[in-house]
This record gives structure tokens, C-alpha cells and sequence, in this order.
């Protein structure tokens, strides 16, 4: 995972403009929050996958004991890979330990960029509630929604929407979710509560439990109510 902890930092710093307001520098930095968006899609995406597929921590814990032990599976791997040393396994299985890894790590990568760039946490917050509220003002745009040529984009959208709250929680001092917060949480998950179960659920759960003040004592009742449905 060290791409994640080189890459994110060095977007983030393109993307957290300083002299102007969010909306301006984003709207300078297109191709780079497009980037961006494609990153929080693979992540959410990844981290989807991996909880339909609640048996891959014991194949794996099952794989990583055979490497240790030096069995078959380290002796004859397949033609053209290399064994997993005994390090890296350990490594992958605590990965995979995660109920969400991916997230895990962005929110990780991105936490060190603000506690490394202690001046610009304002505009790393701002920055990322900015691209929240414009893509819910995407999503309820009937207009808008009606130019996505695929419904994957409507997905692409949400996925992001939601990968970016995660971060503004993770990265704000008072979360995503008090009542001083500078994203729209509230409407965020009325409006995924209003999509199809199967292509809701897994980001409603994504908001669930990667969060990090969701059971915070300065989260709204109500908010805490909406997230239990």
C-alpha cells in the first residue's frame, strides 16, 4: 500500500488550492480531481467486493500458513509468479483482516497529508465538501442524471460522493456528522436510502462502519437514527 501513501499526498496537495476559494481551483484542476474520483471508485469498488466474499481472510490465513511452513503452495507456485515471502503474506492477511481495507488506507494516506500539512487542514476540508456537494447537486439533477450514458456513472458518482464524507470525517477535527459540518450528511443518505438495496447498501455500510465520529457524543441523534434504517 505504500502507492496509496505516495500518490494521495501529492494529489491532494495539486488539489488543495490556497489564495482562492475550492471551487474555483477545483474547477482549474479538472483532470485532477477526475483522477481523484477514480481512485475513491476503486477503493469503494474494491472494498464492495471484498465484503460479499466474507471467506477470502480464512483462504488466505490458510495460504499464509502454507508459505510459512514452506508447504507446497510456497514450493510450486504458479508458472511465471514467484513465491509470497512469509513477510508479505503477513502483510496481505492483515489487509485482508479489514472489513474494509481499502478505505482503511485512503483514510489512513489522507490523514497523514493533513497532520503533515497542519496549514492547509481548512482547505483540505473545504476542498472535500466542495466535490461532496457537488456530486449530490450531480445525483439530483434529473437533467444531469439523464446525460449519464451509463448507469455505472450514476454509480461512479455515488461511490465517490461517498468516499469523500469518509475522508471529511476522518480528516476534520469534529467529523462529517455535527451539526457545524460543512457537508450535507443528512441529504447524502436520504438520497442513497431512496436507490435500489444493492446498489445502496454496501455505501450506506461504508458509512456505517469506516466512519470515525458516526458514534460520536456530537452526532445528532436523528443522523445516528437514519444511518440505523
Amino acid at each position: 500500500m505504500n502507492g496509496v501513501f505516495s500518490v494521495v499526498p501529492r494529489l491532494l496537495g495539486s488539489l488543495v488550492g490556497s489564495g482562492m476559494s475550492p471551487t474555483q481551483h477545483l474547477e482549474q484542476q479538472q483532470a485532477l480531481v477526475k483522477q481523484f474520483a477514480e481512485i475513491l471508485e476503486f477503493v469503494l469498488k474494491f472494498d464492495e467486493y471484498k465484503m460479499k466474499i466474507p471467506a477470502i481472510q480464512n483462504d488466505f490465513s490458510y495460504y499464509r500458513r502454507s508459505v510459512s511452513r514452506g508447504g507446497l503452495i510456497s514450493a510450486d507456485p504458479p508458472p511465471g509468479e514467484p513465491p509470497l515471502s512469509a513477510e508479505t503474506a503477513n502483510r496481505m492477511s492483515l489487509f485482508y483482516a479489514q472489513a474494509t481495507p481499502m478505505l482503511k488506507v485512503l483514510s489512513e494516506a489522507t490523514s497523514q497529508f493533513v497532520s503533515d500539512n497542519q496549514q492547509d487542514l481548512e482547505n483540505t476540508t473545504e476542498t472535500l465538501s466542495t466535490m461532496a456537494k457537488v456530486c449530490l447537486r450531480m445525483l439530483e439533477n434529473p437533467k444531469l442524471v439523464a446525460q449519464f450514458s451509463r448507469e455505472e456513472t450514476s454509480l461512479l458518482v455515488l461511490r465517490v460522493m461517498v468516499g469523500l464524507i469518509i475522508l471529511y470525517d476522518w480528516v476534520h477535527p469534529a467529523g462529517a456528522f455535527c451539526r457545524a459540518s460543512s457537508v450535507d450528511v443528512k441529504g447524502c443518505v436520504k438520497f442513497l436510502q431512496q436507490q435500489p438495496p444493492a446498489k445502496a447498501e454496501p455505501l450506506l455500510n461504508a458509512l456505517r462502519y469506516t466512519t470515525k465520529h458516526l458514534n460520536h457524543q456530537t452526532t445528532p441523534k436523528n443522523i445516528k437514527t437514519l444511518l440505523a434504517a
